[in-house]
């Protein structure tokens, strides 16, 4: 490192932790060019002499430059700045992220894009903005990227769909885009139909459905899945055995109405959730009215985390790639704006595999309901 680069002393700033202010001095210097890509960075004793502060606080504000990808440690060798910060952090490019109204960053499928998401932004260096639908009034976003949109909520907004401004588009986790748009997303309705089959294959003839609005592409795209197939393999779907929910959780009117569901003479044997939040709602509701899983009611669910194979019986459910998928969207869309993406974006549509993970939640029904099924009096 040249001799004639010195970090400045730096004073506390009110409010704020003196490891944040030498963290941000630190970046700043490096975004300057006083310090280029695989240099090597004064000792930490050095530093802290230089910027007159405790080591302590030079090593924690080291540390949140390494977390953020800025700095590199190679095992005794020191710290340097990452080989690739300079051309990940280069571009310039500032993209506009759309959440729909109804949406929450609490559920599992929404934060694991939105970390796929924030993994391909620091990748491909560029900026996100959060936005609501239809605002950018400071015209300040080279594109604009839709996680799981509504069909009306897109169609409604003409500074986008139209194409009023012509910016690239990327919807992500729906069936459907405009057509500025390509689209992202994993087989929903595979998801459904695959769930009926498995259900199906154990001998289940009875089953129930418990979903998330349908005006979601993906809770739609899962419902008709599942009850088309349902119905090619003969398996009886009752509308009492149906329970179409608002939100990603039931709320206490739709925890009475499982129940319900679940304690009438006939229930279903075996449930799909189109969610893994609903999914947990029939173990809770199942275990307070005394039916037991699998043995009495098989359920299988959507989305994967390590918790499902922790729960009692370990959860049966469909593991989708939803880090990959935001990685992906933010990935399609940087080449857009590059001009390596498709003349006609919406021609592009990318479709990434599930994997069911078959665990203990599901099992053949009870006898009962076999000789129930076939017409003999238990």
């Amino acid at each position: 490192m040249p001799d004639a680069v010195i970090l400045q002393p730096v004073e506390p700033e009110p409010g704020q932790p003196l490891y944040t202010t030498v963290r941000d001095a630190v970046r700043a210097a490096i975004d300057r060019g006083e310090f280029a890509a695989g240099q090597q960075l004064p000792s930490t004793k050095a530093i802290s002499e230089q910027m007159s502060v405790s080591l302590v606080t030079v090593h924690r504000a080291l540390q949140e430059l390494v977390a953020a990808g800025v700095l590199q440690r190679g095992q005794g060798r020191g710290t340097f700045v990452h080989e690739q910060y300079g051309r990940r952090y280069s571009t310039g490019h500032r993209l506009g992220l759309v959440f729909h109204a109804e949406s929450s960053l609490a559920d599992l499928y929404h934060s694991a894009i939105l970390e796929g998401v924030r993994q391909g932004s620091e990748e491909h260096g560029v900026d996100l903005v959060l936005l609501r639908f239809g605002e950018d009034w400071r015209n300040e976003c080279q594109g604009y990227l839709y996680v799981n949109p509504f069909q009306e909520q897109l169609a409604k907004s003409p500074r986008f769909s139209a194409g009023a401004r012509g910016e690239p588009m990327v919807v992500v986790g729906a069936s459907f885009g405009a057509d500025e748009a390509c689209v992202i997303d994993t087989d929903n309705y595979d998801i459904g139909a695959r769930a009926a089959d498995h259900l199906a294959d154990l001998g289940h003839r009875r089953i129930g459905f418990l979903g998330g609005s349908l005006k979601i592409s993906n809770n739609a795209d899962r419902w008709d899945g599942f009850r088309e197939r349902c119905f090619r393999r003969g398996v009886e779907l009752r509308d009492e055995h149906t329970l179409i929910v608002d939100d990603w959780r039931l709320d206490q009117q739709g925890r009475k109405q499982l129940a319900r569901m679940l304690e009438e003479r006939g229930h279903p044997t075996a449930v799909f959730a189109g969610g893994y939040h609903l999914a947990l709602d029939i173990y809770a509701i199942a275990s307070e009215i005394g039916l037991s899983i699998p043995r009495e009611l098989s359920v299988i669910g959507v989305d994967d985390p390590p918790s499902a194979a922790h729960l009692s019986p370990p959860m049966t459910t469909f593991r989708q790639p939803l880090i990959e998928l935001g990685r992906a969207a933010v990935g399609a869309l940087f080449d857009m704006i590059e001009g390596d993406g498709p003349a006609r974006p919406g021609e592009k549509r990318t479709v990434l595999r599930t994997e069911l993970m078959a665990r203990g939640s599901c099992g053949p029904p009870p006898i009962s309901a076999s000789k129930e099924h076939k017409g003999v009096t238990p």
